[in-house]
């Protein structure tokens, strides 16, 4: 992106003052800079290229839109791992995944017909439709709406140079509903 003029490289000087550059003044800056020998290179047959730590697109439309997976994982991590029948915090292992209308009454395993439930709440539900056994899930389920990008984000620390452009949060994602 950055040799098709779509995106300029970030250069902090010692000063810690911030320039961008393409491909053409990253070379000389990149070379004049004796932080940079310990640095990763690209070699062609002509110049030698300091790779960027840090680019910077010209041109920004958004983030693709990725959905997240439906996994069991990904169920727990919406319901925040609490049974939505008896409002309790499990430990994974202690969680099940319940269909809200069960699937042999027209149930689909989707977003908005499975939650997390402990394995008693889910035993008691059984194969019943909510008001049949007077248990309603605590919130209604729905498809999360955070990108799988934020979590690896979260999980995968920066380096020390990206600190001053992105935030990452200790906690955990907030999931909105």
């Amino acid at each position: 992106m950055v040799f098709l003029g779509h995106a300029s490289i970030v250069h902090r000087d010692e000063e810690n003052n911030y320039s961008t550059h393409d491909t053409g003044s990253w070379l000389s800056v990149a070379q004049d800079d004796h932080r940079q020998k310990a640095q990763p290179r690209l070699r062609s047959a002509r110049n030698e290229f300091v790779v960027p730590e840090i680019i910077v697109l010209s041109i920004y439309d958004r983030l693709p839109r990725t959905d997240v997976k439906f996994t069991r994982h990904n169920v727990f991590i919406r319901d925040s791992h609490t049974c939505q029948y008896c409002d309790r915090i499990f430990d994974p292992r202690d969680l099940n995944l319940d269909h809200v209308i069960p699937r042999d009454k027209g149930g689909k395993t989707t977003w908005e017909n499975v939650v997390a439930s402990c394995i008693r709440c889910n035993s008691k539900k059984a194969n019943k439709l909510p008001h049949e056994a007077r248990m309603f899930p605590r919130t209604a389920p729905r498809a999360p709406r955070w990108r799988p990008f934020h979590s690896s984000v979260r999980h995968n620390s920066p380096r020390t140079s990206w600190r001053d452009f992105i935030e990452v949060s200790d906690g955990t994602v907030e999931i909105s509903a």
